[in-house]
């Protein structure tokens, strides 16, 4: 070993040991006892929360802890992922309805109790939904007076949040439209449970591996729980869940989580969903005690029905000859140690039909060999074919069909064995080897699906937070539409503004046109003037008589322009023209052109009236003549 291998290791001893005091301080100080968890999720968990407060190491941490009282709450919801919900995994529920419970009931008085729990119940869905079943198979008088449904956990924020029995809408996709109409009130995006079905399920804090269980359940839900404990903290759990159970009583499980070291406590009964049945008569206390001073024993496959004799079985488990058992349409119904030892199958594949396994043609074709055992009165044999086994070495097996028939002489079944042909004492002298190494990747498998789960329940956590954050957007966006679809109408209303303008705009040059054709027409300069007597107008013949173009005059007082002519005599006829004294006012004048030249001008001067009658300004004509009638005017 190099030094630096050394000190790795060493460093890792000590980070280590700094943990497992991280873990004791939360045990004795607040009463969360996390020593029976997996540490690889734990370390996950509390590194993710270290890493939100910016610590690196577990000694900075813990000092953390002792001087932020606040910090506990924190990281006890970063550790507990409490990921619930209705009727989750329906086959599940389907199974419980239709089978489960009506079975339940028929082994009950008319009056008897009937008790369920929820272990690790989170948000309270899953005891909602067992409550909400109940209540459909019994009616709401026997409901009321026969069912009590137990919720447990160890986190009380999530017991807080259960006791409301208030969901959002997006938690209810999940229940059918029934069993929503018929237990949930309220409208929008938040529901409440009815009062009857909320006050029937009991919620309370309980930490399977330190409290007592609850006693007499006929239906016990404890799914998605175990995976976050070590092998040896599962079969203490077990056990008082085992004990919590009435006789016949039923245990569900998660997806993946499996009961192989108390098999004899518990009988399947749906595998593929994890539906166990307590075995009346068995205890599994001494059991576990038992099971917690010892090495982890050996995953066997689950065992016949209970009626099978105890020695028929340990016959098929300890065959040195690997077997395999169908039943009539090619399912497989067991499977014994040594099969699994060859070709890895075990418990998990129990219930799976051959066609499906790598065994039906490796080594060996098997349909075709089992079609010719069903047709025939005896058992088929194959000649030696070579197979690697999982040690790696390359072995010689001989594979022998026998067709398994009823008393009526009809097929039953079909039994497999794989008889191992090479050297008997090589395979002696290292098949506890082989086993050692097959247990403990059977071991590494399980603890891989179990975290891979802790997983899922994390992105499952993470997403739901997503969906809520996608709702908002979605809101955000449906805002966004109603206020584009207004800005359109908006512009679609300028749009028809702007083409009136632009149609009066085009009415309104020609009206000018029209207007200054009017005024050359004339053959004399004009000018318009408001009221205030501001030049409004000024025509091109006004222009050459007196030199000053329209943009210098327009918006200037009349009589203060500087022309030739004197405007300032005009006064009191232009206000007579404003005030309507007279129509029309004719004036000649001394005046020079633009030019210089002496000029008489012919002044018209008029009032200029709206269509209404009222008078809006002035029109000046203004008409150059001949200077020789300078004479006759003053």
């Amino acid at each position: 070993m190099t030094e630096d291998t050394a000190l790795r290791e060493a460093g890792q001893r000590s980070e280590d040991a700094t943990f497992e005091r991280l873990l004791e301080y939360l045990r004795d100080h607040r009463g969360f006892d996390f020593t029976g968890y997996k540490r690889s999720s734990l370390k996950r968990r509390i590194g993710k929360r270290m890493q939100e407060v910016g610590i690196q190491d577990y000694e900075a941490y813990l000092d953390r802890l002792e001087v932020t009282p606040e910090e506990f709450g924190e990281l006890f919801n970063t550790i507990l992922i409490n990921v619930s919900g209705f009727f989750r995994d329906p086959p599940v529920w389907s199974h419980v309805a239709e089978h489960l419970i009506p079975a339940l009931l028929d082994g009950k008085g008319p009056e008897e109790p009937i008790r369920a729990w929820s272990a690790g119940c989170a948000t309270g869905e899953e005891a909602y939904t067992v409550a909400m079943l109940l209540a459909e198979a019994l009616g709401e008088d026997q409901f009321r007076d026969r069912v009590k449904v137990f919720a447990t956990d160890v986190d009380d924020d999530a017991l807080d949040q259960a006791r409301q029995a208030r969901y959002a809408r997006s938690q209810l996709k999940e229940v059918p439209e029934l069993l929503l109409e018929r237990y949930f009130e309220g409208s929008g995006e938040r529901f409440n449970l009815t009062k009857d079905l909320r006050r029937a399920v009991i919620f309370g804090r309980n930490d399977l591996i330190r409290d007592a269980p609850i006693s007499r359940i006929d239906l016990l839900a404890c799914r998605n729980t175990l995976i976050y404990f070590n092998s040896e903290t599962q079969r203490s759990v077990l056990a008082r869940l085992h004990m919590a159970l009435a006789d016949h009583g039923s245990l569900l499980l998660g997806k993946s989580e499996l009961i192989l070291t108390n098999s004899n406590g518990f009988t399947p009964e749906n595998m593929a969903l994890r539906i166990f049945r307590k075995i009346p008569g068995t205890r599994l206390a001494a059991v576990a005690g038992a099971a917690a001073r010892a090495s982890p024993p050996t995953p066997e496959p689950d065992l016949p029905p209970p009626a099978t004799p105890a020695a028929v079985v340990d016959a098929f488990k300890v065959s040195p000859i690997a077997q395999l058992v169908l039943d009539r349409e090619g399912v497989v119904v067991f499977g014994n140690t040594q099969l699994q030892w060859l070709f890895g199958i075990g418990p998990e594949d129990i219930g799976r039909s051959l066609q499906d396994l790598e065994i039906s043609y490796r080594p060996v074709e098997l349909r075709s060999l089992i079609e010719q055992a069903a047709a025939g009165n005896e058992p088929v044999h194959s000649k030696a074919v070579k197979w690697r086994s999982r040690d790696g070495e390359e072995r010689q097996l001989e594979v022998r069909i026998a067709a398994l028939r009823g008393e009526d002489g009809g097929l039953s079944g079909t039994s497999i064995g794989f008889l191992d042909v090479t050297s008997y004492a090589r395979v002696t002298a290292e098949l506890e080897t082989s086993k050692q190494e097959l247990e403990a990747a059977y071991e590494d498998l399980r603890s891989t699906v179990e975290e891979l789960e802790t997983t899922n329940e994390e992105l499952q956590s993470t997403n739901e937070e997503l969906e809520t954050t996608n709702e908002e957007l979605q809101s955000t966006n449906e805002e966004l539409e109603t206020m584009n679809e207004e800005l359109q109408s908006s512009n679609e209303e300028l749009e028809t503004m702007n083409e009136e303008l632009r149609i009066r705009t085009t009415e309104l040059n020609n009206v000018n046109v029209l207007v200054d054709s009017m005024l050359e027409s004339l053959g004399m300069g004009v000018a318009v003037l408001d009221r205030e007597l501001r030049v409004t107008m000024w025509n091109d013949h006004a222009k050459r008589l007196w030199g000053l173009d329209a943009d210098e005059v327009r918006d200037q007082h009349f009589l203060n322009l500087t022309i030739g002519l004197p405007v300032q005599q005009l006064h009191d006829v232009l206000r007579a023209c404003l005030s309507g004294e007279r129509d029309l006012e004719e004036q000649r004048m001394k005046a020079r052109d633009r030019t210089g030249a002496d000029i008489v001008c012919r002044l018209l001067c008029s009032p200029l009236r709206t269509p209404r009658g009222e008078i809006s300004g002035v029109i000046v004509l203004m008409q150059a003549t001949e200077p020789g009638q300078l004479a006759d005017v003053r």
